[in-house]
């Protein structure tokens, strides 16, 4: 049985083919510059060559990463065009995903066989479990009741997947598991998942909350915002795109890619040697801090390209903390094997076991439309 994973971006859409027999992608690819390059005007043509490249192998159901579902969304649901359209309602939250994923389904559902079923699978639904306390912000409550503003959290297919991973492969009973995890990339997240429930998360609303990354700030003072408005005679669109695009570790360190920075850092940069020190605190506070959430702490996740790569990053951060249960292993850490791979690294005896665990938001896709259309 295939089912096909959709990812669909403004002028992109990346896909993959897997096999559910064996849960192995047996075909993948992007197709680039929609609405630039003339052999793809729109998300419908971009789709057609995703046929062509597939050929001829049967699609069984297609699922689409959708990254905003509001309160609307809160679990995996059967894409119609009410669905569609409630997608597209919410694009005032997420401006440059959700109108690029809705379009992306009504392609698929124009190229497509009407007997195909497809589902649309949310990176904001695995934290709908996050408890009011924590979601609320300190404004108006009118603000979240007339407008929806709240915190959100994203990465959720990331997060569910290394988690119940982590479970599955170690023999441990989810429930009785405390798990900071922790996904690192140019766009990173920090997740406290409490017996396999969401109850935290540092991006926000939007993601641009919480920790340092490639382009984006992460938490900062909100009055900042409207001073550098002021101060730099900016809209609050180009404010927007100063904080999501100009600042994080290109802003500090002139760099936006991990590995740039570090090369940096190593040969003595003082903004590089700044930026990857912020990363770092960062990620080590929201750990200490989602511990004291969950009342109680059993394993750490490291995934994503820096969390499953950046041995340098993993070692700052988790060394020095024997006082929260951790007993870091600095040789199994610095194993270049260990890169992208399933991998313990505390010591024998550690009351808290911190790992790396490889994500597969595809994979998580994939299983959940299996599993709603009963496959």
């Amino acid at each position: 049985m295939n089912i096909l994973v959709i990812n669909a971006g403004s002028s992109s859409l990346k896909y993959q083919l897997i096999d559910m027999n064996g849960e192995q992608a047996i075909a993948k690819g992007n197709v680039e510059r929609i609405g630039i390059d003339p052999d793809f005007p729109t998300h419908a043509e971009a789709f057609e060559k995703v046929m062509k490249d597939i050929g001829d192998v049967k699609i069984h159901a297609v699922g689409h990463r959708t990254v905003h579902g509001g309160e609307i969304f809160s679990k995996t649901v059967k894409i119609d065009d009410e669905v569609i359209g409630k997608i597209e309602d919410l694009k005032e939250f997420a401006p440059l995903h959700n109108p690029a994923n809705a379009l992306a389904m009504r392609a698929c559902m124009k190229v497509l066989p009407a007997d195909v079923p497809q589902a649309a699978i949310f990176d904001t639904a695995f934290h709908q479990t996050i408890p009011n306390f924590a979601y609320t912000y300190g404004l108006p409550y009118e603000c979240y009741e007339k407008y929806g503003i709240r915190k959100y959290g994203f990465h959720g297919s990331s997060h569910r997947f290394v988690g119940a991973n982590l479970a599955e492969r170690t023999g441990h009973d989810i429930k009785k598991m405390k798990i900071v995890s922790c996904h690192l990339g140019n766009g990173s997240s920090i997740t406290a998942i409490d017996a396999g429930k969401s109850i935290d998360t540092t991006m926000g609303f939007t993601p641009l909350d919480g920790v340092l990354m490639g382009t984006r700030c992460g938490s900062i003072d909100p009055s900042v915002v409207t001073y550098i408005q002021k101060k730099l005679n900016m809209t609050p669109a180009q404010a927007d795109d100063y904080m999501n695009k100009k600042s994080g570790l290109l802003g500090i360190g002139g760099f936006s890619d991990n590995r740039e920075i570090s090369d940096a850092a190593n040969k003595g940069d003082e903004r590089a040697i700044l930026a990857t020190a912020i990363l770092r605190y960062g990620i080590r506070k929201y750990i200490g801090a989602y511990a004291a959430a969950m009342g109680g702490l059993t394993d750490v996740i490291f995934t994503g390209g820096i969390g499953e790569n950046a041995l340098d990053i993993r070692r700052d951060i988790c060394l020095d903390m024997e006082f929260l249960g951790i007993e870091f292993d600095t040789e199994i850490n610095a194993d270049p094997a260990t890169r992208g791979t399933f991998a313990k690294l505390t010591k024998h005896g550690s009351k808290v076991e911190v790992w790396i665990v490889p994500t597969n938001e595809e994979l998580m896709i994939a299983r959940d439309t299996k599993v709603l259309f009963g496959l």
